[in-house]
């Protein structure tokens, strides 16, 4: 796949002017007859979906930024008067605060698929590392972005994940001082995320060219988890087009019917009620939390007691996640013939839930019912703490600990020798007891 020869043939004399000069076309039209391996389902689908989200993102940003205001004084009332005066400003708006989590919806979807199929593992190293970089970036952007309403939670938001940043010794608080203008939040500040928001997207889409020249480098990985060997590209590989582009524009449509709901007819539903009142720095809101696709780092940052060792965790979170190619020591990628891995990771789906869960939650808030069976935190029954820190131990324990033990201990099931093997010797069984 990854020695795809160009069939384009330019037919005009503009193409072929074009064509020696900056084959622009030739890389579009080489990349609809990709050869594609022909078992991807519907979990591969997620990555055009991905795309969408990031041009809608782009698209209404933009407009956005012609009537956003960045000053503490005003940003509020450009919001307001971007939704109730600005033609169709309601819907740009709504389209860009919903794109937000349809845009993490998907990418965490399109992570897991790949955590579960063995995407990251070789040749595809390069292409999962900058996968991470994207979603780093995307966290970035989105901390960015939600500060500029400058409401309640928006203000809040930004001095509490600020003020992380100066835990970090010795560098800390010349680099807060330099993040945020100033020794405090304020219009430097503003003018600073709103700078870095606008910026960062860009940013993410040159990363996104780099991933599918990667991607297109490497080859598609498959459901079977193996490599495509040239002689069988023929027999188990079909254009990309037309067979996958409408496979995924069957999928981007049923995509687009989740986010016209939101967008719609629940349109508040992903975010929080305070940051609908202005900002207020001599008012703390009853509780700070960040919008529901950081919850679960926000989860790791408090399960630690201290506070440097907080920030370090919930980075590390991240961080390893880049090493995750040499983390995993089975020969197999794909955890659909790794039956006992595959328990482990449904339950690190569930742990992942279970932190945005908690991340939610007040630190103190009673435990629902009346459980008084385990004392665990100084005596602290009515706390949620017990519950995050386990899900955090086994967050990291599933890539530092589980996936090499388990790659090195296992037995796998047979692989398939191709990924049309599978499917010829069951239509052969049906025939013989036909």
């Amino acid at each position: 796949m990854s020695e795809h020869e160009s069939t384009y043939v330019p037919k005009t004399g503009i193409e072929k002017w074009l064509d020696s000069r900056l084959p622009i076309i030739r890389f579009g039209a080489d990349y609809m007859s990709l050869p594609t391996p022909r078992n991807l389902n519907y979990w591969w689908t997620f990555g055009g979906i991905l795309m969408l989200c990031l041009m809608t993102q782009i698209i209404t940003g933009i407009v956005l930024a012609m009537h956003y205001t960045p000053n503490t004084a005003l940003a509020f009332a450009s919001v307001e008067r971007i939704m109730r005066d600005v033609n169709g400003g309601w819907l740009i708006r709504y389209v860009h605060a919903n794109g937000a989590s349809m845009f993490f919806i998907a990418v965490y979807v399109h992570m897991l698929r790949g955590l579960y199929y063995g995407s990251y593992k070789a040749p595809r190293e390069m292409i999962w590392i900058l996968g991470c970089v994207i979603f780093f970036l995307m966290i970035a952007t989105a901390f960015l972005g939600y500060v500029l309403p400058w409401g309640q939670m928006s203000y809040w938001g930004a001095e509490v994940i600020t003020n992380l940043i100066g835990a970090i010794p010795v560098v800390g608080e010349p680099v807060l001082i330099w993040l945020r203008g100033g020794p405090a939040i304020d219009n430097a500040t503003l003018n600073r995320f709103f700078s870095l928001h606008y910026l960062l997207p860009f940013v993410i889409l040159g990363v996104v060219v780099l991933h599918l020249w990667a991607l297109h480098t490497s080859g598609q990985n498959n459901p079977v988890g193996i490599l495509i060997p040239k002689e069988r590209t023929a027999k188990d590989t079909l254009p990309f087009h037309p067979y996958f582009t409408v496979k995924d524009g069957f999928a981007i449509i049923l995509f687009l019917i989740l986010f016209a709901y939101f967008v719609f007819f629940n349109p508040n539903a992903l975010g929080h009620a305070d940051n609908y009142i202005p900002a207020n720095p001599l008012q703390t809101p009853a509780h700070i939390v960040p919008e529901w696709y950081m919850l679960p780092f926000y989860a790791i940052l408090r399960a630690i007691p201290d506070k440097f060792g907080g920030v370090v965790a919930m980075f590390a979170a991240i961080g390893v996640l880049f090493v995750l190619p040499w983390l995993d020591t089975s020969k197999v990628r794909s955890m659909r013939y790794r039956p006992q891995m595959k328990i482990f990771f449904l339950f690190f789906v569930a742990n992942a839930l279970l932190l945005g869960w908690c991340g939610a939650q007040l630190p103190d808030a009673p435990v629902v019912g009346d459980f008084k069976t385990f004392t665990l935190i100084d005596g602290d029954l009515n706390s949620y703490l017990w519950l995050t820190r386990f899900a955090t131990l086994y967050y990291f324990a599933f890539f530092l600990a589980i996936m090499p033990w388990v790659g090195l201990k296992e037995t796998p099931l047979p692989i398939p020798a191709s990924i049309s093997e599978p499917v010829l010797t069951d239509a052969a069984q049906a025939e013989q007891k036909g």
